[in-house]
């Protein structure tokens, strides 16, 4: 039942944040957002800031209306260094539920406790939430409650070093070919000490089977021990921020290595300073990785840690004149960036060859090695593709081009000196941590929108933008939240309308409150009439049975209680019955004209006949009210030539033709006059007079 119940529907608009930089390419383009703006970022205030029980050095997540023992909330999910879970309402960052792996008495390699720097991905079902624990395994829990889930292979192991093997990265989440696999890394703790071989695990969270690739003896898919199985090459740590990134374009998974003092890169079983590919489900092919990419100075690289694998790829979409259609750029340790093609990471065909990058390894213009994810963003005015990459010496935002030739390079546009972590694009505004502080800056100019207070200092832990606010963790053990200042929403349009039958009407309903309210109807509606919540328009023409009162309610939320309620009457006239007609002198012999206004109108007889045309004319509706138009038809005996109508009256002027729409703006009468002509003549004028009321 509680499974179930967690299953709440997502409010209008709000939506999940379900992994570190939201999406199994990780690339930080946050399109969901919608309440947050270059145009009002500049406003936002802190809403609170709590004390974890310990730093959670990485990414919250998100998870909307999930539904708790005590109500329905929007919950955060946070992994702590100490091997913790917790689950917070987002709105006032109190504590939901937590759970525990702790160090348990690990000693790591530098002879200090165990520790990660992981952070928790959500099951796109939305049931569980996925943590890191000190114990070596990644643990399943129900996201309403905490209860661990303990059948179907969970929890599942992930390295049996726990000492020497830290879970570094964000835990990662992909869908392929409709299977969906959680992904797991690990990599060393800092200065490279002990026996440990950076490794990706990836789970079937269908089935619970997992698949093991070691970045170091890639023949061995296995667990690695100290003892056996194990390796002789050493380290190669898997550690950047998200572990690893799926591109759907190739179907591949990629990932980064570090730097290895025992076996380095040969090609065959050790792939250190590399980007390796392999399948969603964790297999190589042939004791390898699919295919690789190397640079040329691997050695170098490897004797001074300059780690390629302190990143990730960061997938980039390009046009369709590029000569590349799966692209990414890749950072480093060594300050520089490299355009690779996903589909040939070698330009060689296959894994095992140095070089062949796309665009050469340059350097970044404010310095500082790669440590973080960059994002990626498309520029919705032109659809150009940009890159944001943080270091420790600034913020740099580069934009891809691509030549008349096909070839794609990057190219700086603007960067700063202010350093920071793992940059994310919401909304067209580009948010990242550094200096103790949370910073907003336009990803076209780089200008400053907003500088948030103090979030503490950050070591890998970057921001996410949920549903109009800014959550960030910090190495003070500190989470803080920034938004829009609130207020509770209230009415603002008139409590009443009233339509006519037959007559198309419009009312918009309407609320002011921060964040915008959302709009809701309760109360039946007369035929023909609906209400669209999304803009608060009530509209439509009612039917001919409607007339009357009908008693409404409308509401209006935005998470700011109360909410507003509004009794709303709307009232449908019945209008006008329509024009009597008296007829005179029915033997006319030269024909008939209507004349006077609804609902005085006469028939009188005209006088003449013969050859000429004779006219008389109708008006459908005979009473239109103001805006709505009636067309007037002239019934002409004699057979008028083609176009030889003659009108005058309004906006018929002019009109060649046997009818005329018209139309008035205003209340009031306005007479119509039409002439005929054929070859013996112009005959009689009819005139008809109509009303708008």
């Amino acid at each position: 039942m509680l499974l179930t119940a967690a299953l709440v529907p997502l409010r209008a608009g709000a939506y999940d944040w379900l992994q570190f930089n939201g999406d199994a390419a990780h690339s930080g383009n946050n399109t969901a957002e919608t309440i947050l703006n270059t145009g009002n970022v500049s406003q936002l205030a802190q809403k609170y800031q709590i004390t974890l029980p310990s730093t959670a050095d990485g990414v919250p997540v998100f998870l909307e209306s999930v539904a708790t023992s005590s109500g329905v909330k929007d919950l955060l999910f946070v992994t702590t260094m100490d091997g913790r879970i917790i689950a917070l309402d987002a709105s006032n960052g109190s504590q939901v539920w937590s759970q525990q792996y702790g160090p348990n008495g690990c000693i790591d390699s530098n002879g200090g406790t165990c520790y990660t720097t992981s952070s928790p991905a959500i099951d796109p079902n939305r049931l569980y939430v996925y943590s890191y624990g000190l114990d070596g395994y990644v643990h399943k829990y129900q996201v309403a409650d905490g209860i661990e889930i303990t059948a179907g292979g969970w929890p599942q192991l992930t390295t049996l070093k726990g000492d020497t093997e830290k879970g570094s990265s964000a835990l990662a989440i992909a869908t392929s070919s409709g299977t969906t696999y959680l992904y797991v890394t690990h990599g060393g703790y800092p200065g490279d000490a002990g026996d440990y071989q950076g490794h990706v695990t990836a789970i079937n969270l269908a089935s619970g089977a997992q698949k093991v690739f070691n970045a170091m003896c890639s023949g061995q898919t296995v667990h690695l021990t100290k003892t056996s199985p194990d390796c002789s090459g050493r380290q190669t740590a898997v550690w950047s921020r998200p572990g690893v990134v799926y591109d759907s374009g190739t179907n591949r998974i990629f990932f980064g290595t570090g730097n290895s003092s025992n076996g380095g890169f040969d090609a065959v079983n050790y792939w250190s300073e590399s980007v390796l590919a392999i399948n969603p489900d964790g297999t190589g092919a042939s004791n390898k990785p699919l295919d690789s990419y190397t640079p040329a100075n691997f050695g170098s690289l490897d004797g001074s840690d300059t780690d390629l694998g302190s990143t990730a790829p960061a997938i980039l979409p390009v046009p369709a004149n590029s000569n590349v259609q799966h692209l990414a750029v890749q950072g480093g340790k060594d300050q520089q960036l490299r355009l690779l093609n996903l589909a040939n990471l070698s330009g060689q065909g296959g894994p095992g060859h140095t070089g062949g990058a796309v665009q050469a390894a340059f350097f970044l213009p404010q310095g500082g090695n790669v440590l973080s994810q960059p994002a990626v963003w498309v520029n919705p005015a032109d659809s150009s593709t940009w890159v944001f990459v943080g270091t420790s010496g600034g913020l740099a935002g580069f934009k891809l081009s691509i030549d008349a030739g096909g070839n794609s390079s990057l190219a700086t546009q603007w960067h700063n000196s202010v350093g920071g972590t793992s940059p994310i694009v919401a909304n067209g505004v580009v948010y990242y941590a550094g200096g103790g502080l949370l910073r907003a800056v336009h990803p076209i100019t780089g200008a400053t929108l907003w500088t948030g207070t103090s979030v503490g200092s950050t070591h890998w832990e970057s921001p996410i933008v949920a549903n109009g606010v800014v959550y960030v963790t910090g190495s003070s053990n500190h989470l803080t939240a920034f938004g829009l200042p609130s207020s509770a929403p209230a009415f603002t349009s008139a409590a009443s309308a009233t339509f006519q039958v037959g007559v198309a009407g419009s009312f918009t309903v309407a609320a002011s409150g921060t964040p915008a309210p959302t709009l809701s109807e309760s109360g039946s509606l007369p035929s023909g009439v609906t209400f669209t919540a999304s803009s608060g328009h009530l509209a439509g023409t009612p039917g001919a049975t409607t007339a009357g009162s009908y008693s409404l309610q409308f509401t209006a939320s935005n998470g700011i209680a109360p909410d507003a309620t509004q009794s709303f009457l709307l009232t449908v006239s019945a209008g006008s019955t329509g024009a009597t007609l008296t007829l005179v002198d029915p033997t006319c012999p030269g024909g008939l004209a209507l004349s006077g206004t609804p609902p005085n109108q006469i028939l009188t007889c005209l006088t003449g006949g013969g050859a000429t045309p004779v006219c008389s004319l109708a008006a459908n509706p005979a009473a239109p009210a103001v805006g709505q138009s009636t067309t007037i038809s002239a019934s002409c005996s004699n057979q008028p030539n083609a176009n030889g109508y003659g009108w005058s009256g309004g906006n018929c002027a002019s009109v060649t033709g046997s009818s005329c729409v018209a139309k008035q703006r205003r209340p009031g009468s306005v007479t119509f006059t039409v002439k005929a002509s054929n070859t013996a003549g112009q005959g009689a004028p009819a005139q008809l007079s109509v009303t708008w009321h």
